[in-house]
Parts: C-alpha cells; sequence; structure tokens
C-alpha cells in the first residue's frame, strides 16, 4: 500500500520509511504549508494537521508529531519540542537541566491518519532520562542527550537500540498493525 507522509522532517520520514517499507507499504513524502495549531496536546495537533493535509492532498494521509517530556522542567519542552531546539539545541536543555538530579523524561508521539472517512490516531512512547552531556553521532533532534530507560546509550550512540525502542517506532508499528486489518 502506497502511503503518503505529510512532514518536511526528512529524519522522521527516513525512520517511517525503514519501519513500514519492511513491512510491504511505501511511503512517500508530501509538503504542504499548515500553520499548526498551538496545544499541550499531541493528539490535537496531530489530528488538525491530518484534517488540513487530507484536504491539501485530497488523498489518506498521515501526519506525526512528538514532542520530550522533561519530568523536572514540568513537561518542558512538550508539544514545542520542534521550535525549543531550533532556538536553543540540545545545549541549552542540557544548561536548563543543570546539575538537577531528576532527569527523568519521556518522549511521546502521535500519528494522525486521515483516510477521507476520518481521522485515526496512534500514540507510543519512550520513557528514558536526559544525560549530562551530549553523546553520538546518529539519529537527529534530541537523540544525542536521550538514554531510554534500562540502558546506558542515547539514542544518537545506538540507532539499533533507537530503531527498537523508540516512540516513534511503537506508534509507527500500532499503525502498520492497523493498516493491515483493513
Amino acid at each position: 500500500m502506497e502511503l503518503l507522509f505529510a512532514t518536511g522532517n526528512q529524519g522522521k520520514l527516513g525512520e517511517a520509511q525503514e519501519m513500514l517499507e519492511s513491512l510491504g507499504h511505501t511511503v512517500r513524502q508530501v509538503e504542504f504549508s499548515h500553520r499548526e495549531l498551538r496545544s499541550d496536546s499531541l493528539e490535537e495537533i496531530a489530528r488538525d494537521s491530518a484534517e488540513a493535509a487530507w484536504l491539501a492532498c485530497g488523498q489518506p494521509v498521515f501526519v506525526e508529531d512528538s514532542g520530550l517530556f522533561i519530568d523536572s522542567l514540568n513537561g518542558f519542552p512538550g508539544t514545542f519540542s520542534a521550535w525549543v531546539l531550533e532556538k536553543i539545541g540540545t545545549d541549552g536543555i542540557l544548561r536548563l537541566m543543570g546539575d538537577r538530579d531528576n532527569r527523568r523524561a519521556v518522549f511521546r508521539t502521535c500519528i494522525a491518519f486521515h483516510d477521507g472517512k476520518g481521522v485515526h490516531t496512534f500514540s507510543g512512547e519512550c520513557r528514558g532520562r536526559i544525560s549530562r552531556e551530549q553523546r553520538g553521532g546518529g539519529g537527529f533532534g534530541y537523540d544525542p542527550v536521550f538514554v531510554p530507560e534500562g540502558h546506558e546509550q542515547t539514542f544518537a550512540e545506538s540507532i539499533t537500540l533507537k530503531n527498537k525502542l523508540s516512540h516513534r517506532y511503537k506508534t509507527l508499528l500500532d499503525f502498520s498493525r492497523y493498516l493491515q486489518g483493513k
């Protein structure tokens, strides 16, 4: 099945293609201009974006929205993760964390798929912690500072680990199960 993925993020596109194409789907990027809804809810943002993507391309399409929620920063940057990464980067997050002992964090993702009849959502998360320094050269975004629960390497240090445990992987897996049932 050919799937349209409305994203401008090449890292997300690559992960979706690798995972979904291994299950027999073809993933094609579609770009569209849309002013993203501001909300504390990933699902609300993804649903709104899926509606806009459907209107723009008139074909079944999915979108994905993710956020990094850090406990000791009261869930910041949360749904503003992409904007915060652009403004202060991972160095800025490490500065905000300082010497805090509580470094717990969770990555969350929501995929919204508009099939022409309505929007279907799929969510996943990966718990972990923020490292004390950037480590690794792989991945993108917050991967150099996120260590998944039960492990010592950041996602950027082990893409294999990321591909097995990430919030996006779990959500894409649920999405692919839904597609197989259609």
